[in-house]
């Protein structure tokens, strides 16, 4: 389930960037399943559902969605947040932010394995790369999480740019 949560994830993602400049529509994948989706102009966020034969799967995507991450999981304090997608399917949900920090790296990293292993994920990737950290894990009942934290390039001022994914349920 897991793999198809990340194929459908990238799907919708070339489903929304294939509607153009269109406010609302359907549209039917590949393999046959339908969907809808709106895109709010105003907001720039853009939402879609598709019936797949899982159930329904909805996303909400943009700089305007709200952060909403599992129980014992919050942004790091003072972030900026610049994106927010959300994944909803029947009994799983995921969740991928994109922010930027004036901490550094491995604060970044830090704050999010205290509340992984809190959480009883096991971490089982970590590395180091170019002033970056990334760090990864999976609990046993199968919830996942990356985070991904380097520095924001030479006209960042000190800054740090995050990525956390998080994906909860299913199987």
């Amino acid at each position: 389930m897991r793999n198809s949560s990340i194929i459908f994830l990238s799907a919708c993602s070339m489903a929304l960037t294939a509607c153009g400049s269109e406010n609302s529509g359907t549209f039917t994948t590949e393999d046959g399943e339908t969907g809808e989706y709106t895109i709010d102009q105003d907001s720039g966020a853009a939402s879609m559902t598709i019936d797949t034969p899982d159930g329904e799967v909805s996303m909400r995507s943009g700089a305007a969605v709200d952060v909403d991450l599992p129980d014992g999981f919050t942004i790091v304090e003072g972030a900026e947040v610049l994106s927010t997608t959300i994944i909803d399917q029947a009994d799983s949900k995921g969740a991928l932010v994109t922010f930027n920090t004036d901490r550094t790296p491995d604060q970044v990293v830090e704050h999010f394995r205290a509340q992984a292993e809190a959480a009883g994920i096991d971490i089982q990737i970590e590395t180091s790369i170019n002033g970056g950290r990334m760090l990864g894990g999976e609990s046993p009942s199968g919830t996942t999480f990356s985070i991904t934290a380097y520095p924001a390039g030479e006209n960042g001022d000190g800054r740090t740019n995050g990525q956390l994914v998080l994906a909860k349920g299913g199987s």
